[in-house]
């Protein structure tokens, strides 16, 4: 869309966050979704120059990266926010430092079917979707149609910038629909007319409207 909303790019910070152990021949990657396109893209330029090196790389969501790194079941931690300071502290007990590194800065965009009518809500609207206060479409203007409020499960650091910028730390409507993914956001959006949901910028494609 091209007025979707007044607040449309929610500046989120991508990170990696590395354990203090030392790198062998292969590395374990764990975490954000949001990271994980930029993070692939790194994987395999490395591997590329270091051939003797093996990196595995999954998704999951800055909760469980972080929590990866805390438990030592990663060498690297993607997250789409800063690591908490409870966080911190369950690491340093189990003697593990993290070291953050900031890679990117990204944006959180709402995102549409393509075939919805609506081309401009404001962030109070969302919220109110959000808060299943608005139920249809044709209450912003748009076809009469069922909203499907679609959003990220709580250990998603995109779901906490969203929680936090758009919901102001409201609950959302307990009947939306998690999914565990950015991707998981843009095919549920391509699936379903009358949806809404959130993608970190680098998920948009022609599938999805913004």
């Amino acid at each position: 869309m091209n007025k979707f909303t007044k607040l449309i790019l929610a500046l989120i910070v991508s990170m990696v966050i590395a354990s203090s152990q030392v790198f062998a021949g292969e590395l374990l990657i764990k975490g954000s979704t949001t990271v994980l396109p930029i993070a692939q893209k790194a994987a395999e330029a490395y591997m590329a120059e270091n051939p003797g090196v093996k990196i595995s790389l999954s998704g999951g969501g800055s909760g469980n990266g972080i929590k990866a790194i805390i438990d030592g079941t990663a060498d690297i931690g993607n997250a789409s926010r800063f690591i908490k300071q409870k966080e911190v502290s369950l690491a340093v007990t189990k003697d593990v430092y993290p070291v953050p590194f900031r890679i990117a800065l990204d944006a959180i965009v709402p995102v549409v079917n393509p075939k919805n009518s609506v081309n401009d809500l404001t962030t109070a609207q969302l919220k109110d979707i959000y808060l299943g206060k608005i139920k249809d479409w044709k209450e912003v203007g748009g076809t009469p149609g069922k909203i499907v409020v679609i959003s990220r499960d709580s250990s998603s650091g995109t779901f906490g910038v969203w929680k936090e910028l758009i919901m102001q730390e409201e609950r959302v409507i307990p009947s939306a629909l998690t999914v565990p993914s950015n991707g998981g956001i843009v095919q549920a959006i391509t699936t379903t007319p009358g949806a809404i949901g959130y993608v970190g910028l680098g998920y948009l494609t022609e599938r999805s409207k913004l």
